[in-house]
């Protein structure tokens, strides 16, 4: 099969469009033929050296979101059966999605939303199972509440303000103003231009932070918590001592593959309360285009690869 190859640590010419062996399914495993491959910026963290602190052993397939239909089940497997649709999140440690077929475990993939094609459920998985954990699990944001997104344009940032509004809360949204009618299409009701305003000036007395950016924009959110109020970050570990100063709760957070919850997002994305925005779509063999659109930071919705 047709895959792409990380050999070595560094730029994007260390990514390699070849041919490498088709995997085979053990008793657990779920081989699903893939259609579509959503990118994230983890993928190139880890091209340009993330990986070699995380002790990942090389040669290595990138890619972990990914759409498509089972090829194969193993005889352990009851949940899904051949030709099925799904979508999911798979472990890049055994083997990523970057490639025409990739295992998944029946832990880490779904039913594929039956209103969206292979393109759009390719960019759900991991922008929907971090917000989620971010503000629902880790942050307990309840209806009529108020919180403030930031970087609300980006992959897991439009979809946290969709799953916000999904629950009921008020969203204050920080974004470029090129992006303000994207953001407010997503049902924010206060939009941000970071590029004019302060935010700090706009959003006040929040009782949730989710912060998708680091540095002095994390710093500075601590200032529009109320007491007893959660900054979720993405980026970098919040600093303990302002979350004591300001008398607030601070954790960071990493996401990871959850099918069963994938199945509540999927039943949202039916009921038209998710939907998603694609940047582009590329062929796998330009992979190398897509990381470079990806590290450019300027890319609004998600970039998605075709295989086939």
């Amino acid at each position: 099969m047709k895959a792409v190859v990380l050999k070595e640590y560094g730029g994007v010419d260390a990514l390699s469009y070849e041919d490498v062996k088709k995997p085979t399914p053990k008793a657990d495993d779920i081989l699903v033929k893939v259609q579509n491959i959503g990118v994230n910026p983890i993928e190139w963290k880890v091209r340009n050296g993330l990986g070699k602190m995380f002790g990942l052993n090389l040669p290595l397939i990138l890619g972990t979101e990914i759409a498509g239909t089972v090829e194969e089940t193993g005889a352990d497997v009851k949940d899904f059966k051949v030709g099925d649709e799904v979508f999911g999140n798979v472990n890049m440690m055994r083997g990523g999605g970057y490639a025409e077929f990739v295992i998944a475990k029946a832990s880490e993939i779904a039913h594929k939303p039956k209103n969206v094609d292979f393109e759009n459920a390719a960019a759900i998985p991991v922008g929907a199972l971090t917000s989620w954990k971010a503000i629902f699990t880790t942050a307990n944001l309840q209806s009529g509440q108020k919180i403030l997104i930031h970087g609300a344009s980006g992959g897991v940032g439009s979809m946290a303000v969709q799953l916000a509004k999904a629950k009921g809360a008020y969203v204050y949204a920080t974004a470029s103003g090129k992006n303000e009618e994207f953001v407010k299409g997503l049902g924010a009701d206060e939009f941000i231009d970071y590029t004019k305003t302060k935010f700090e000036t706009v959003a006040k007395d929040v009782d949730v932070v989710l912060d998708t950016i680091g540095g002095e924009t994390q710093e500075r959110s601590f200032g529009v918590l109320k007491k007893g109020g959660f900054l979720v970050a993405l980026p970098a570990p919040p600093s303990p001592e302002l979350a004591e100063k300001f008398g607030v709760r601070a954790e960071m957070i990493q996401s990871g593959p959850n099918g069963e919850l994938l199945g509540e997002i999927a039943r949202l994305v039916e009921e038209g309360k998710i939907k998603t925005s694609i940047e582009t779509v590329l062929p796998l063999s330009e992979i190398k285009k897509a990381h470079e659109l990806s590290e450019s930071g300027h890319t609004r919705g998600k970039i998605v690869l075709s295989v086939g």
